[in-house]
């Protein structure tokens, strides 16, 4: 493969040899889910409006359809809204818990003072937001519909964000997330204690049983996942028999399951495993090999891969195919945009929920000395409070839950409002930032908060092989295997890299894959033994561009045609004089969770995704636009 400078189409690389499974599902391919399905569900919301308006009746009537489960003459019956509202909704929200979880276990969360910013300015601006739509029905019977103005909708905020504030930097979207995983847990509780009408005891001691059984098998612990959809199916029926609103079911089991990486044992075994089966494949073996497999994958991120799509995709564009629609005419719109419940519900969100984020992060950041500051700048922080002004989801919710009839519509009317004019202001304060002169827009969007480190073995101009200056503002850090076929592919490109970019050190530290690649540790050991004779960096060059000459042999011959002393060549690697550096670096990659070949780090940042010419650009680009903010 040969770099394609120039190309009007460039290859993009991601492909990597699997060495342990990735410490987390990327959090880029969460935001990437979500944006997608931001289009979808406006389509929804858009085709409810369409349908209600042309012919409202068959809306209504399919909506009311009534479906009951029985079992033996006891049962549930709801109509069609409320499966979708109470039943679907529930995986909604377990997925909403599973990304909670990750991120507390292996994402940003994983540094716990890193949560108490977001926290804050969740809170912040549900206080807010609540507190204007007070101002405007305080004393009437509409301020029971409070909790409507709390929650920011996950998929709708992220998608909006990224169509128009795509220059905003990922951190937000991470900060984004913390908050709208907050707003979601506190309007969850809201919703399970205000929004309560009658509340029965047995079916709720039941319900708390079968939650109590699921934290006995976790602790013990028991992986069958078909018991554990039994026994949250339990707790969701006794929640709904007490009267409770069950999609907290969702919310609580997603935050039980652990996301963790796997252990190189646990994959060590699932290769022999697998290479028993590849022997001798029999049905026996397909299971036990498909069992390993499995316990070492982090059933997070399995339960994310499974649920995730139809969640973005199917329930909660059905969702809003079942709650947006509202009949609109001339002489509803002028009485709804004058009543107190449209108006409390839009500017709780466009002006609450803005002012609320960003005044709680601000007086945070001031009365901790900055020891809480947020992981963007100011006006990324501002522009996280304007998108949070999309409360569609939860708050259509809340509404179903607080009003019906003409009330109701009033509060639909709100909800799409404010989101449209959510994303109209942050649109606007995106275009405000991009105008600002280059070095302060760089600090308006990035800030100086330090960034979270994912390498844990910090790069030793002493110890680590290093190309390019020293003194650089950006080190490029990769994890590679010289057998390793993705490794060959990215090769070119980092030498492209360094040749465009010339502020930029790189340094390579050995991860070989001897379970896969049985020629890798040989070739990393001779590579040192090059290091040995001052060449290291040629027959690193050299290897990558001959992956299938790594025989002994071969090595040797490689030896001789760099012209190295191949008498002592031979003798280093006889002797296995450079396996200690080896391990040195591979339990480096260890500590740092480094999943694979080949994988990078930029200034200590893990780099996910691809890893073509133009995206490791532009990473390199952003890391150095930290660093000069930075200094």
């Amino acid at each position: 493969m040969s770099s394609r400078a120039g190309s009007d189409r460039r290859p993009t690389f991601s492909g990597t040899t699997a060495w342990a499974r990735s410490l987390q599902t990327p959090l880029r391919s969460f935001l990437q889910t979500e944006t997608g399905s931001a289009a979808v569900l406006l389509a929804a919301a858009v085709a409810a409006l369409v349908w209600v308006n042309v012919d409202g009746s068959s809306y209504d009537s399919v909506w009311r359809t009534q479906l009951s489960i029985d079992f033996g003459g006891a049962g549930i019956e709801l109509d069609l809204r409320d499966w979708v509202n109470s039943g679907l909704m529930t995986f909604f929200f377990f997925v909403v818990g599973l990304e909670a979880r990750r991120e507390f276990d292996l994402g940003e969360l994983r540094e716990r003072r890193r949560f108490a910013l977001p926290l804050v300015a969740a809170l912040g601006g549900m206080a807010v937001a609540i507190a204007i739509y007070l101002a405007f029905n305080a004393g009437t019977s509409s301020a029971h519909g409070w909790g409507i103005a709390m929650s920011t909708d996950t998929a709708f905020a992220l998608g909006l964000l990224a169509l128009v504030g795509p220059r905003f930097p990922e951190r937000l979207r991470a900060f984004m997330l913390t908050v709208a995983v907050v707003d979601d847990v506190v309007a969850l509780v809201v919703i399970a204690t205000v929004y309560t009408e009658s509340l029965r005891i047995v079916p709720l001691l039941a319900a708390i049983g079968f939650f109590v059984a699921v934290l006995v098998f976790r602790s013990v612990p028991v992986r069958v996942g078909l018991l554990y959809f039994v026994l949250g199916a339990g707790a969701w029926v006794g929640l709904l028999k007490a009267g409770v609103e069950p999609v907290v079911v969702g919310l609580v089991m997603g935050l039980l399951v652990w996301a963790f990486p796997a252990e190189r044992s646990s994959l060590e075994r699932a290769t022999e495993r697998f290479r028993e089966f590849r022997e001798q494949p029999t049905a026996d073996l397909a299971r036990v090999a498909g069992a390993e497999l499995r316990l070492a994958t982090s059933p997070n991120e399995r339960l994310q891969q499974l649920y995730h799509p139809w969640t973005s995709y199917v329930i909660v564009p059905l969702f809003a195919l079942a709650n947006a629609g509202i009949a609109l005419d001339g002489s509803f719109l002028s009485e709804a945009f004058r009543s107190r419940i449209t108006l409390g519900i839009l500017l709780g969100y466009v002006v609450g929920k803005p002012v609320g984020i960003f005044g709680s992060t601000w007086l945070a950041t001031r009365l901790s000395g900055r020891r809480l500051q947020p992981p963007v700048g100011w006006a990324a922080v501002a522009g996280a409070g304007t998108i949070a002004g999309i409360g569609f989801t939860v708050a259509l919710l809340v509404a179903a839950l607080a009003f019906d009839g003409r009330r109701l519509e009033e509060a639909k009317l709100g909800i799409l409002s404010a989101a449209l004019a959510a994303a109209v202001l942050t649109w606007l304060l995106f275009r405000a930032t991009a105008l600002l002169p280059r070095m302060l827009r760089r600090r308006a969007l990035l800030g100086t908060a330090e960034p979270l480190v994912d390498l844990y073995v910090e790069v030793d101009p002493e110890r680590d092989h290093i190309r390019g200056p020293l003194e650089s503002p950006v080190t490029l850090v990769e994890y590679g295997d010289f057998e390793c076929p993705y490794c060959g592919q990215a090769e070119p490109v980092v030498r492209e890299l360094l040749r465009d970019v010339g502020d930029v050190r790189y340094v390579w530290r050995h991860l070989p894959l001897s379970d896969v690649h049985p020629n890798a540790e040989l070739a990393a050991e001779a590579a040192e033994a090059a290091g040995d004779q001052g060449v290291f960096w040629e027959l690193h060059d050299r290897l990558l561009d001959h992956q299938d000459q790594l025989s002994p042999s071969e090595l040797v011959g490689h030896a001789e045609e760099l012209g190295l002393d191949v008498e002592r060549f031979t003798e280093y690697l006889r002797h296995h004089d450079g396996a200690g550096r080896v391990a040195e670096d591979v339990d480096s990659a260890d500590l740092s969770g480094v999943s694979g070949t080949p994988t990078f780090f930029i200034n200590g940042r893990r780099h996910y995704g691809a890893y073509d010419i133009d995206t490791l650009k532009n990473e390199v680009r952003l890391a150095r636009a930290r660093a000069a903010v930075a200094a």
